[in-house]
Parts: structure tokens; sequence; C-alpha cells
């Protein structure tokens, strides 16, 4: 087939990596993207964009790719646009990889996807949402320590050991601190002290559960809490300080699996997704699951969790990608609703 590979205008992978960190180039899951389609006999066509649909309707016209493989996190620099360009393609009848426009919009606004979980009974932990420019005022019912986070950027954008709060100044220090350096509203959650647990969804209507991931924060200092901060996710140089890996979680209570297999497919199914996604979960010490947000169109670059999950699942990454595609090639927006 021809494919479209849409990506960050920066983010164009080379032809001929050779000389190159693989493991450290901002390119990677491009690259591999990109790499692994190429091997499977497609034809392959990376586009950079920035700000300018136009370059995506010339590119479909003149090239006319039987689908959009969409690894695009934003547009124009803002995150929350992303699910415009999707919105884009199907004005264009383009088939696209990855969630749909509705579910993007759900999913990327903490604040909206828990009261949508809220009204399907589904459990999370207790929350409140600080606009840029509203007064920082607890509710009594929210109880510290807390944690503050952005209400839509992702990557653990903005989250370090000083996102978990103990008193209300430090409270409202931490919501400035993402109202004015990360530049957008703040949610404030009651903080869960457990496991860290991931589980990929793939699927439009029928739905396959991946196995249940854990990041292991075990080996972090004894004072640090068990949170994913950026450090923790990003700086390579950390992860090998203090051992941490993600994989197959073990040792989870009896019957645990497939409560969190279940609770991962309705919560997909709340949010409207489709294609793939990625669940965020905590598990505390009482056995008790909080959802904590949901990640549609996740990290796939090769060595990544979900990708690795889907293997151990018989899922090669090649597979991976072209079970993708199909799932794209099917999704049919006219009937989404």
């Amino acid at each position: 087939m021809r494919i479209l590979v849409l990506m960050h205008e920066d983010l164009i992978p080379p032809d001929d990596p050779a000389g190159i960190d693989l493991a450290a180039a901002a390119w990677k899951t491009e690259y591999d993207v990109v790499t692994a389609l190429r091997g499977m006999g497609h034809e392959v066509r990376p586009l950079g964009v920035r700000s300018d649909l136009g370059a995506i309707k010339q590119a479909i016209e003149e090239w006319k790719p039987h689908i959009a493989f969409n690894l695009l996190e934003e547009f124009d620099g803002v995150v929350l646009y992303d699910q415009n360009v999707v919105s884009f393609l199907e004005l264009l009848r383009m088939p696209y990889t990855g969630c749909n426009p509705r579910g993007l919009m759900l999913g990327r606004d903490k604040g909206l996807s828990k009261k949508i979980l809220s009204y399907h009974r589904i459990p999370f932990p207790d929350f409140v949402v600080f606009p840029i420019g509203q007064k920082v005022r607890r509710p009594k019912r929210l109880a510290f320590p807390l944690i503050v986070k952005s209400v839509c950027e992702e990557a653990s954008l903005g989250i370090s050991q000083a996102s978990i709060v103990e008193d209300d100044d430090k409270l409202r220090e931490r919501v400035a601190f993402i109202h004015e350096t990360v530049g957008t509203g703040a949610i404030v959650e009651r903080y869960i002290e457990g496991r860290e647990l991931y589980v990929g969804v793939l699927g439009n209507q029928r739905l396959q559960v991946l196995p249940v991931w854990e990041l292991d924060l075990s080996n972090l200092p004894d004072e640090a809490r068990r949170i994913a901060t950026q450090k923790v996710k990003w700086n390579v140089k950390y992860q090998a300080k203090y051992g941490i890996m993600s994989g197959a979680a073990k040792d989870l209570p009896d019957g645990m699996p497939e409560r969190i297999r279940h609770l991962a497919k309705r919560v997909y199914r709340a949010l409207g997704l489709s294609g793939y996604a990625r669940m965020d979960l905590r598990l505390d010490r009482d056995g008790n699951v909080y959802v904590i947000e949901a990640n549609p169109n996740p990290q796939i670059g090769a060595s990544e969790d979900f990708p690795e999950s889907a293997k151990l699942a018989g899922l090669s990454y090649q597979a991976l990608l072209q079970r993708i595609i199909a799932l794209g090639l099917r999704w049919r927006p006219d009937k989404a609703a």
C-alpha cells in the first residue's frame, strides 16, 4: 500500500542513520515506524507537518495514499489541536490510523474524561481542575497528599517530585507553576500510593487487551514518591542509576489481571476511543485500582511499552503496525455515533 506517514516536521528521520545513537534520537519512533513499514513492502512517504493543513491535502491529492499513518502529537505547537488534524483527514475521506477526533478530545482532557468515567462508575482519584486565572481554593473533600499535573499535556510534562504537595501553600505554588511554565490548566488529584500500571488496548468495536505492564520504581531513593516524573520517563542516565524499567506486571493479586483488562475495556468504550490506546492505572496496597488517565495514540517506537506488551501477546512489531493499519482502514466515522 501507499502509506503517508504524518509527523512533526522536526522529526523526519534520515534515510541513513549511520553514526547516530538511535536510542537517544528524538525521531526514533518515526524511524522505527517508517523503516518497519518499508520492510513490510509498503510504499512509504514521510510528511513533516507544523501548521499547514494544505501540505497534507496536497500530498493526498497528488500521491493518493491508501491511508495516513498518524504520528502527530500536536499541530502548530498545541497538543489539543491534533484532534483537528484527524477531523481534517475525515473531511477529506482519508483513512487514518489511531484514534478518532472525539476520542482524542475526550482522552486529552483529563478533567472532562474523569467526569465521563464518573458517570460510568469507573474508579479514579478524586480531583479538581483549576483553569488559568482561577483562584486556587481546595475543596474540603480533597485531602492531602495531592498531585498537581497539566490538565492536557502528556509525556509527564511538568511532573516532578515537587508535584506531590502536602499543604495549601505548596498546592497554590504548584498550580501556579503549571499555569505559568506549562501554560495549561492544572488538574489536582488525590495521590494514590502504589504500583504504576499500564495496559494497552487495540480495536474499534471488538477490543484486544494487551498484557498488564508495570513501571518498576522500587529502586528510587526512600524519600522519593513512586511516580512517573519527567525525569523518570525521559532521562536515560537517571533510569540507569535507579534501575528504572518496565515489563510485564508480576505478582498481581488473584483475579487482578482480568479485573484490570475488563476495566481497560470499559474506559476505552466510555471515552469512544478507536485504533489503539494505553490506560494508566494505580494499584494501591489494599488492592484498589484507580484509572489515572487514558492515552489515545501512545508511543509506538519498537522498544516502547505498547509494542513490547503486544509482543508478549504474540504480535511482532510489524504485525502490530499492520493491525493498526487494518483498524484504520475499517474505521467508519459516519457510523461512530
